[in-house]
């Protein structure tokens, strides 16, 4: 598990609770909007930001601090170390798990030991859009499987909205994917707006594209919120 950084305070990753974020390198997609090009390439070359050891002295200073780890990425599922995962339960934490979905067993795997309290799944676009969006070999059965595990669990989805991906017809059609994969509508979407990062991106081309703004994402949701049993959007 290769940890490249850690935000030590947090009001917005993790719902109702304040957290500390956890960063771990790699990421098996390459979504050209993606703004931690620096996580997604992690391949061991680059020096750790924290060790384990550093990152659990540091919670052991948090304990009635601190609410909850986030554990995100990258695609923390690649990579992630389940006894690190247990000393921090073990602490009193709650933990949070932001994925991509294409590691369900993993996935279920917390669940059965207890190890997550709450999971956010990035649903990247309609099922025909996939192998566009995320720019990789991507199992869709295993992203539906891991929607079904999220959705069952009462975990949330999240879609960044992108300018040339994504639009209120193949959000529909994803809606309705999802629906069929989990034999209900799922519980809960937020709608992202795309916003420019000028630091980098995995594709530079997405830095000629503009922010999505709020009141396209509210727009947005009136069409699509039949789909789901809940709507939230974040920009």
């Amino acid at each position: 598990m290769k940890i490249a950084g850690l935000q030590k305070v947090s009001t917005i990753d993790y719902p109702g609770e304040i957290c500390c974020v956890v960063f771990l390198f790699g990421c098996n997609f390459r979504c050209g909007f993606c703004y931690n090009p620096e996580l997604v390439v992690g391949d061991g070359k680059q020096e750790l930001g924290f060790s384990q050891d550093e990152v659990l002295e540091f919670l052991s200073r948090r304990i009635g601090k601190l609410d909850g780890v986030c554990i995100s990425g990258g695609e923390p599922l690649m990579s992630l170390d389940f006894d690190f995962v247990k000393k921090v339960k073990e602490m009193g934490f709650k933990i949070k798990i932001d994925t991509n979905g294409s590691f369900p067993d993993k996935l279920k795997d917390l669940i059965d030991e207890g190890f997550v309290d709450y999971i956010a799944m990035d649903v990247k676009g309609a099922r025909d859009d996939y192998f566009e969006i995320v720019n990789a070999d991507v199992c869709l059965e295993k992203i539906e499987r891991s929607i079904k595990i999220v959705n069952d669990f009462g975990g949330e989805f999240r879609t960044t909205i992108v300018p040339g991906l994504h639009d209120v017809d193949s959000v529909l059609e994803m809606g309705e994917w999802m629906g069929r994969v989990c034999g209900r509508p799922p519980g809960k979407i937020f709608l992202q707006g795309f916003k420019v990062s000028h630091d980098g991106m995995i594709d530079s081309a997405f830095l000629k594209k503009v922010d999505v703004l709020e009141g396209e994402l509210l727009r947005m949701k009136v069409e699509v919120e039949g789909l789901f049993g809940e709507v939230g959007v974040r920009v």
